[in-house]
């Protein structure tokens, strides 16, 4: 028999040779052969193969592999399944401390050769030297909620519908006893923190709301529910805020789990109606994101297609690609449950794992005993694969998958931790200095109203929009120009302003109520003034509506300025808003009292020294012996007035002796109103332009001066050393988050280096 072995020996090392000889040439045609540490390898030395292979395994934390560096690793990883036959051959009788990570499902040995290791060694080492800091990291950045800056950490998540013995799997895992009775045990989110503890005095440890609590393995169990009570409150509603229970324990595998209550239908005497909705919501909260790895607890004793956790984890996980199921009670109902667990109807992506839980007052070493003699001689449960039973299966699988998750992971959290605290900075800078003296906050001051000026003066005098080259409501010469001729359209466009309707009509009647004792064909100038002011009234309306239209829209813009040129300092934007809102009404009332004015001089008389008028009269008074021949000697109905249109000629029949006096003052009419028109647009325009220059060059600082410093603001500039409450807060918040992602950098830090040394 020794000869063999020897054989098998001197097998292995030549094979070894001839893979590190191969190794070294890939190294050195990388030109990094002096870099790499594989010698201790070949020689024994250093570290153990688990350690070597878990480093390599941990290398894309410090980086990304590459194409050059990959034919290294699978070379490292065909040594991986020699060696683990070299393990097995090496410690075949009493190996106590193997490292199951070594050991690598479908590669190297066969089942029953794990399955013997695995008897022989502790539910599973501990983490070596490089990888157990990896674990605290995860955790340190889980106790410092970075998972509250939308940044995601592996986390092992345990699931489960109530009685499924979701308690008695983690009581075997970590060798404690857990809080038991009916209903909801588990009311809060309990991470559990497992720590290999090399020292035989174990230590326990809650920690929850800020606060950490010692406690002892006799009285964990209650000090458990206490702090439950303290968090959820004594009744048997259910919580989102976590406790931590951390374990240091000599043999425990150093696992981190967040273990959620059962999922239950039914509401017991005490819990809320909606008791399902919410721990569903709870549970998808942690199961949804891609870097949760689910373990799913399953009762042997029902249907796995029907256990309302297997739907939830489908939701998010349909090909089980992150999910591992453990089935609990397998002594239970042992029939069937070979083909349930090799059918796989519910798509567990990373396998089953068959477990006996602890009954009665059975010691963890006896029920562990109890377990392996259950799998090993019952004619049905002893079919199962020996890597698919056990609790230290499950600790190996759980280390494992946990390992790798991590590795996986952390280069991405690393970057997720550098772009939002780039951001927070980003944010935190843009936001304005808090101001400490009296001085700052003038000098402050002072700026925002010399930025303020400057953008409107863009916006409303020069037609620059390079601040707002998206938004058109603030392109404002463009909108105040289609502003004006809107209203010259509508004073155009208005029923006074229409020549043809009722032509001569309203001339006849006013001319027969204004004849007197004068010379013939005489136009009176009242009947004229009468016809003016009747137009007049008309349209009076109208330019007032365009002076209330137009502040309206530039108070709108002035407002947007100065709002958001304060809004990081909310006393100076109180008083800002209430001085230019006083100054546009105060405006805006001069506008109105002014185009009031413009309206009662057009309406009290009539007067233009503008030539075109008496062109355009000259013009269309030159048709008044034709229209009148038309008229009286012609029998059309109709007649077509050039600069007038077609017109009604029918009724003037009746009215032959005062026709050309009556066309005479219309033709007038007709030319003047043209000119009162232009005057109302041209005296507008010219309005606007000179008030929205004084309201930007002059008005408006020292309306806000004299607002800031009145009674109404009560304490002057000093209160612009206030911040507003949404300010401060949002700085408040803004410096937690630079902190909480800082500590998580340092952090990260420490342990990239460890790995890279």
């Amino acid at each position: 028999m020794a000869f063999p072995l020897l054989l098998l020996h001197l097998f292995l090392h030549l094979t070894l040779l001839v893979f590190f000889q191969s190794i070294h040439q890939i190294i050195k045609k990388m030109g990094a052969a002096k870099h790499t540490d594989l010698a201790c390898i070949s020689e024994g030395k250093g570290s153990s193969c688990v350690e070597q292979h878990a480093i390599i395994e941990a290398a894309p934390i410090v980086s990304s592999y590459n194409e050059k560096i990959r034919p290294l690793l699978d070379a490292i990883d065909k040594l991986r399944s020699l060696m683990s036959i070299h393990q097995i051959i090496k410690k075949m009788g009493a190996a106590k401390q193997i490292d199951l990570a070594c050991i690598s499902e479908g590669e190297g040995s066969s089942s029953v050769e794990q399955h013997a290791i695995i008897e022989a060694a502790p539910i599973v080492s501990s983490y070596n030297d490089k990888i157990r800091p990896l674990l605290d990291a995860v955790d340190k950045l889980r106790s410092l909620m970075v998972m509250e800056e939308g940044i995601q950490l592996p986390t092992i998540v345990v699931v489960g519908d109530q009685s499924s013995g979701k308690s008695s799997v983690l009581e075997s895992l970590a060798g404690i006893s857990l809080p038991r009775g009916q209903g909801i045990c588990t009311r809060v989110p309990l991470i559990m923190r497992l720590q290999h503890h090399s020292s035989p005095e174990p230590e326990f440890r809650l920690e929850y709301n800020g606060k950490f609590e010692h406690t002892d393995e006799v009285n964990i169990a209650d000090d458990i529910v206490n702090a439950t009570n303290v968090i959820a409150g004594g009744g048997k509603g259910i919580s989102n805020t976590p406790l931590t229970l951390l374990v240091k324990k000599n043999g425990v595998p150093d696992l981190t789990m967040v273990d959620l209550p059962g999922i239950t239908r039914v509401p017991v005497h005490g819990q809320p109606e909606d008791i399902y909705d919410q721990i569903k919501d709870m549970i998808m909260e942690y199961i949804k994101p891609e870097e949760s790895i689910i373990l799913n607890v399953l009762s042997a004793t029902v249907d796995f297609t029907t256990c309302e956790s297997i739907r939830m984890s489908q939701s998010v996980d349909r090909a089980g690609d992150r999910t591992l199921a453990v089935v609990t009670k397998a002594d239970k109902a042992p029939e069937g449950l070979l083909e349930k667990v090799t059918a796989d109807d519910v798509s567990i992506g990373l396998g089953y794992v068959c477990v006996r839980n602890r009954i009665g007052d059975e010691t963890y070493e006896e029920a562990r005993a109890i377990s392996q003699q259950l799998f090993q001689t019952h004619p049905l449960l002893s079919k199962i694969d020996k890597s698919m039973v056990g609790i230290p299966v499950l600790a190996q699988k759980l280390v494992q998958i946990q390992a790798s998750s991590i590795a996986r992971n952390l280069p991405d959290i690393v970057k997720k931790i550098n772009d939002k605290l780039s951001s927070c900075l980003l944010e935190l800078n843009k936001m304005p200095k808090k101001l400490s003296s009296v001085s700052e906050a003038m000098t402050t001051f002072m700026q925002i109203i010399g930025s303020s000026k400057e953008s409107l003066r863009k916006i409303l005098v020069r037609g620059e929009f390079d601040e707002f080259p998206d938004d058109k409501r603030m392109h404002c010469t463009a909108r105040l120009y289609e502003m004006l001729n809107q209203y010259s359209d509508q004073l155009q466009k208005c029923e006074e302003s229409d020549p043809k309707k009722n032509f001569l009509v309203e001339e006849i009647k006013i001319l027969e109520e204004a004849k007197g004792i004068s010379l013939p064909n005489y136009v009176p100038r009242n009947a004229f003034l009468v016809i003016l002011q009747g137009k007049v009234k008309g349209i009076s309306s109208i330019p007032i509506g365009f002076v209330e239209k137009v502040w309206s829209y530039i108070e709108e813009v002035v407002m947007s300025v100065l709002m958001h040129n304060t809004e990081n300092y909310y006393q100076l934007q109180v008083c800002t808003r209430r001085a230019g809102r006083n100054l546009i009404t105060r405006m805006k009332e001069r506008s109105v009292q002014w185009m009031m004015e413009i309206v009662e001089m057009e309406n009290l008389t009539d007067y233009t020294c503008n030539p075109e008028y008496v062109s355009e009269c000259s013009r269309l008074m030159g048709q008044q012996g034709t229209f009148i021949h038309l008229v009286l000697n012609e029998n059309h109905s109709r007649i077509d007035v050039e600069g007038i249109g077609e017109v009604e000629v029918g009724v003037l029949r009746q009215y032959p002796q005062v026709l050309s006096q009556a066309f005479d003052l219309k033709m007038r009419m007709t030319a003047y109103w043209k000119v009162v028109l232009r005057r109302l647009v041209d005296c507008m325009a010219l309005h606007l332009q000179l008030s929205v220059s004084k309201l930007v060059n002059q008005e408006m600082e020292s309306e806000i001066v004299n607002e800031l410093m009145g009674p109404n603001c009560g304490g002057g500039i000093e209160k612009m050393l206030e911040e507003s409450p949404a300010v401060a807060i949002k700085r408040e918040k803004l410096i937690k988050s630079i902190k909480k992602l800082r500590d998580s950098k340092e952090v990260v830090a420490k342990i990239l280096d460890g790995v890279a040394t």
